[in-house]
């Protein structure tokens, strides 16, 4: 199995080395990451500008590239100038959850819309603060459970959480806010985003946004398939 790897948090992220080994045990790994942190680019591209990408000295036996742009454009680097295919793209892990509203700024979910955009399959991982230094314990369960059930033959994209010791796997579905948001004022112009907890979420075990806070490792189906259906589907009559 050919693999290559991705994140949004750079190539000092305390999780790349872990992941790095523990995909080694699956197959050939390539890796390219962003040289510095990238956390909320999203899916953005260098479209204009030329950016450098350099092999860096990270893990033995592994070629790293520090690719001096966003984790879409890391994914388009390992694919595009690589001249390379991939049997999978794992993204991440991200320290931090990646779930609800917070996909649609997720570097790392980002990089693995990219990857599907360029005919990929791919896993995108995330955990929380205080699971990230061990969560490739939990790996081996996650991708024991990929297989048996062929997610990836069934799908080509999903989105893994895994919260500090997880307790079970769970299928869910994009949940909303989990947060909510204010832009506070520090003086001499500069403005300061800060996230607010919510005081209540729904009671449905099916959002990955409240699986995820009861301790479930969630897999969540990605799509980069922007269209509302079930409007589609109620509009579509109009056309001539």
């Amino acid at each position: 199995m050919k693999i290559l790897i991705v994140n949004d948090d750079g190539m000092h992220a305390a999780g790349l080395v872990p992941l790095i080994r523990w995909a080694r045990k699956l197959g050939e790994v390539t890796v390219a990451v962003p040289q510095t942190e990238q956390s909320g680019m999203g899916h953005s591209v260098k479209f204009m500008k030329a950016f450098e990408a350099k092999e860096v000295s990270i893990a033995p036996d592994v070629t790293v590239w520090a690719v001096d742009s966003t984790p879409a454009d890391c994914v388009r680097f390992g694919i595009l100038a690589l001249k390379q295919t991939y049997d999978l793209v794992l993204s991440g892990v991200n320290r931090g959850m990646n779930m609800g509203t917070d996909i649609l700024y997720s570097g790392t979910v980002g990089a693995a819309s990219e990857a599907v955009n360029l005919g990929h399959k791919t896993l995108s991982v995330s955990t929380d603060y205080p699971g990230y230094a061990d969560v490739t314990a939990h790996l081996d369960e996650v991708w024991d459970f990929v297989q048996k059930h062929q997610l990836l033959a069934i799908h080509d994209a999903y989105n893994i959480n895994i919260p500090h010791d997880g307790k079970a796997i769970r299928i869910v579905h994009h949940g909303g806010h989990y947060y909510g948001d204010a832009i506070e004022p520090l003086g001499d112009g500069r403005y300061q985003p800060v996230g607010l907890p919510m005081e209540q979420l729904p009671d449905d075990l099916s959002l990955d946004i409240v699986a995820a806070k009861n301790g479930y490792i969630t897999v969540m189906p990605l799509t980069i398939d922007r269209t509302c259906l079930a409007v589609y589907e109620q509009l579509r009559h109009l056309n001539p």
